[in-house]
């Protein structure tokens, strides 16, 4: 449904979106499974590049589970809330690279393991918090004085708050607040022109998220749902990492905007067996042209998704796609003095 779920929640990954929605359910069990294909290329025309990325599959395995004990509820999710990395040819980039074909690789992720809890007030509203355990890792690839290439990982805490609210039987509104979360990064870092490796830290946050969401069951088949989400992406405005043994920092700048996503969604219940779903979001890049960087991809994105669910007595089978329709980006080579 486009990721249009905070106003309606009323699943299991409530304890992403917003874990007030688990004081209206049952207890119920989800394992899910979702592999992301990313693409993109690469067109620099003063160094003759025009380059692919490499094929991939990312794998991300889910879990949640909710347990009702009447007003309350108790949720644990473990899950991948976000990721984002890419692959190059060296052999492509090597105009870049004085002829030389290095590797260029980004692998970035969260695992969060998730223990929820919520209240039903009454029959029109609950509450719910869910706890955050980041698990994160981050691998680089990259030409640097030779080939540089590190791997780190960490953890970082936070929470989730949010609230649901029934007026009535056909609408309902959703509010949930996501702190911000620091992860400190250990790590190791070789470069083929320095000759010791050495250890770094680097610390780096996944940034408050505010979304209001409405869910209006339009009729008894047909339910449509309107998320606004808000990211403070400017938290990322330079990641450093401290080396200890090299005696020296290494920076990415960055400088990432606020974004704003606009997400709709529709389910429509074919029978009491079968129920499809459509989906659209906006998605603006946070990235700015001036720090834009091919191992970081961002660009805006219109995403189109579509799901089916079959239901039988205790359970049930989902199906879902979801298709990111990236924009072009044109940018300018920063002046030769900058």
């Amino acid at each position: 449904m486009g990721g249009a779920f905070v106003g309606l929640a009323d699943d299991g990954s409530a304890i992403y979106w917003n874990p007030a929605g688990l004081g209206f359910q049952g207890s119920s069990l989800s394992l899910s499974y979702t592999g992301i294909s990313p693409m993109a290329t690469y067109k620099y025309d003063a160094a003759m590049v025009d380059a692919k990325s490499v094929s991939q599959l990312h794998s991300a395995p889910n879990f949640f589970g909710n347990y009702n004990m009447g007003a309350w509820s108790f949720g644990l999710g473990v899950f991948v809330p976000a990721g984002l990395g890419v692959e190059w040819d060296g052999e492509e980039l090597s105009n870049l690279t004085g002829g030389q074909a290095l590797d260029w690789k980004s692998r970035i992720g969260v695992i969060d393991i998730a223990p929820a809890v919520a209240y039903k007030i009454n029959d029109t509203c609950a509450l719910g918090v869910t706890f955050k355990i980041y698990y994160a890792f981050f691998d680089l690839e990259r030409p640097q004085m030779g080939q540089y290439v590190e791997e780190s990982s960490g953890t970082g805490f936070g929470f989730t708050v949010g609230g649901l609210y029934k007026f009535n039987e056909m609408v309902q509104l959703g509010l949930t607040f996501r702190s911000e979360t620091k992860v400190t990064m250990d790590g190791d870092a070789s470069d083929t022109q320095i000759p010791i490796d050495s250890k770094f830290e680097r610390e780096v946050t996944w940034p408050m998220w505010i979304a209001g969401g409405l869910a209006v069951h339009a009729s008894k088949a047909l339910t449509l749902t309107l998320d606004g989400q808000y990211s403070n992406w400017s938290v990322l405005d330079q990641l450093t990492a401290e080396y200890t043994d090299w005696g020296q920092e290494g920076h990415f700048l960055l400088n990432w905007d606020d974004a704003t996503q606009i997400r709709f969604g529709a389910n429509y219940d074919l029978s009491p067996a079968a129920a499809v779903r459509v989906g659209y979001y906006y998605d603006p890049a946070p990235a700015p042209d001036e720090t834009l960087n091919i191992l970081f991809p961002s660009s805006t994105n219109h995403v189109a998704t579509a799901g089916f669910s079959y239901y039988a007595e205790k359970w049930t089978i989902d199906l879902g796609l979801e298709y990111l329709f990236g924009a072009e980006r044109d940018v300018a080579p920063a002046p030769a003095n900058e």
